[in-house]
């Protein structure tokens, strides 16, 4: 149940909440992740909502014919018109000084942003399917970091979610692999390869990201 004030809160900020709200044990199942485990659909994202899955568990597998890698197949996996507009708007939004400008635009996509995120400069976003990322309330990302929702390999592409919770803090030159969730307040360090789930308020960094602390 939402209290009156919050709901007038809500009404004074433009009504109801983005489409990139929800809570962080909400976001897991939304992933793939199975059960949101003990913290509930309600949670707001503390450990008993976190339940470790592999990444790989979350992606599709797209098998293409033998003879060439799977790239010479993208336009069969999207059409030209809709990769040439995505390249476009994610292209504007890389250097746009505007955070609310780039969450409409991002949102036009499919993405699903929350409020208050920002995207740093040339920050890039999966060309191919950006409807696939999440970035939860108040999260930064940081300058020139790539959220990737595919890989192309030789004998099939896959894709999956890339889901990033509120709060969270991810450094400059970052890459973020598909179906990679990145649970509430975790911090990953600048120059990370993430390709394992961060729990909520880890800080994580390396290539690829390992442990290195919890955050304060």
């Amino acid at each position: 149940m939402v209290a009156a004030g919050d709901g007038q809160a809500q009404a004074r900020r433009g009504g109801g909440r983005p489409p990139g709200e929800m809570a962080w044990a909400q976001a897991l199942v939304a992933a793939g992740s199975g059960s949101p485990g003990p913290g509930g659909a309600g949670s707001s994202g503390g450990e008993g909502a976190w339940q470790a899955v592999p990444r790989q568990q979350r992606l599709r597998r797209h098998p293409v014919p033998p003879g060439r890698n799977s790239l010479h197949y993208w336009r069969e996996a999207k059409s030209l018109p809709r990769v040439a507009w995505n390249f476009l708007v994610i292209s504007l939004c890389r250097i746009l000084p505007w955070f609310g400008v780039k969450n409409f635009l991002y949102r036009r996509l499919g993405m699903k942003v929350g409020r208050d995120v920002a995207f740093g400069l040339m920050a890039m976003v999966d060309v191919f399917w950006p409807e696939l990322v999440e970035v939860g309330d108040n999260s930064i990302i940081g300058y020139n970091t790539v959220l990737l929702a595919h890989e192309f390999l030789i004998g099939e592409y896959r894709t999956g979610p890339v889901v990033i919770g509120r709060n969270v803090m991810i450094g400059a030159n970052c890459t973020i692999l598909p179906g990679v969730v990145i649970g509430d307040g975790a911090v990953v360090s600048a120059h990370s390869l993430v390709n394992a789930d961060v729990p909520p308020g880890a800080v994580v960094g390396g290539v690829p990201a390992r442990p290195i602390g919890r955050r304060g």
